[in-house]
């Protein structure tokens, strides 16, 4: 138990080291940097310099206790800093994933709607013409069905499903939901519980992963968000904030995209053991009846 508990306290140690002490720590030198150059002296190292040998030359860098609590003020500030980097990091996550509820919201998402709506009779157009061109056997029947893909992959560019969320993210999490419900009938969100716990160890790792990697590109916003701020007092900061804010988003995009993916293969791979496992008859594939049937047994109804 002993051992135990050891090895759990240097992992919750390394664990805030990375994800507040540390970043923390660049924040406030990067802060400390900003106030001591200003925007007329973005560039002057030579006053770095000097300002930190003033204070080494304070009396209280002679001093062990003056020393150890500047270190603990220090520690405290980058840990408060990362604290609050880190629920900025949530607050981002759920505005990535929020449904359309305020005017603003409502009103991208009547955006984003009206662009897949146009993107999508651009791609059927192109399809019909591809189909025509190709049962007629004209010559640039393989052009046309070259920019009948093209429109498809600009209308799944928008969006796998029709827009329901005012941003991208938020459709491409729950597109799963509906492209499941779509093909088998089976309500994904019900059905969730169940197929985790059907899952191999692999597969939820993997999920894991991807989950994780979503909440760590949202933090990566938020600080970038913070050295956006920093350009109030020194502007280069903006172009460290403005680098790790797209960063962050494009990282974002990548693991909600690849979260996305693992849960539409969880139920596409498992789908049929969840109609097994609580008791229905299975011999192929899932289908739409049976996948009805499973959302019904697992909804409970009175």
């Amino acid at each position: 138990m002993s051992a135990f508990l050891n090895a759990l306290g240097g992992k919750l140690a390394e664990r805030w080291l990375a994800l507040l002490a540390i970043p923390g720590l660049v924040y406030l030198v990067s802060l400390a940097t900003a106030v001591t150059l200003g925007q007329s002296q973005w560039h002057d190292i030579g006053r770095l310099r000097t300002r930190l040998d003033s204070l080494a030359a304070s009396p209280g860098a002679n001093s062990a206790g003056a020393i150890a609590v500047a270190a603990v003020a220090v520690l405290a500030g980058a840990a408060l800093t990362g604290t609050v980097a880190q629920a900025a990091g949530a607050l981002i996550e759920k505005v990535w994933l929020m449904d359309a509820r305020g005017p603003l919201s409502r009103r991208l998402t009547r955006r984003r709607v009206r662009r897949w709506r146009a993107a999508d009779a651009e791609y059927r157009s192109a399809l019909v013409a591809a189909g025509r061109a190709r049962i007629g056997g004209a010559a640039d029947a393989a052009a046309l069905t070259e920019e009948a893909e093209l429109r498809y992959a600009a209308r799944n560019r928008i969006s796998l499903v029709p827009p329901r969320h005012p941003l991208w993210a938020g459709d491409r999490i729950t597109g799963p939901d509906r492209r499941v419900w779509r093909a088998y009938r089976l309500d994904l969100t019900l059905a969730w519980p169940h197929l985790w716990l059907l899952a191999p160890d692999t597969t939820r790792a993997e999920l894991t992963a991807a989950r994780t990697a979503l909440s760590a590109a949202a933090r990566l916003t938020a600080w970038g968000s913070a050295y956006l701020l920093l350009s109030a007092w020194w502007w280069p900061a903006a172009l460290i904030g403005a680098a790790t804010v797209a960063t962050g988003v494009l990282r974002g995009r990548t693991a909600a995209a690849s979260f996305a993916e693992l849960a539409e293969a969880l139920a596409d791979l498992h789908g049929r053991d969840l109609a097994v496992a609580v008791g229905m008859e299975c011999e192929g594939r899932l289908t739409t009846t049976l996948g009805e049937s499973v959302t019904r047994l697992l909804s409970k109804p009175d």
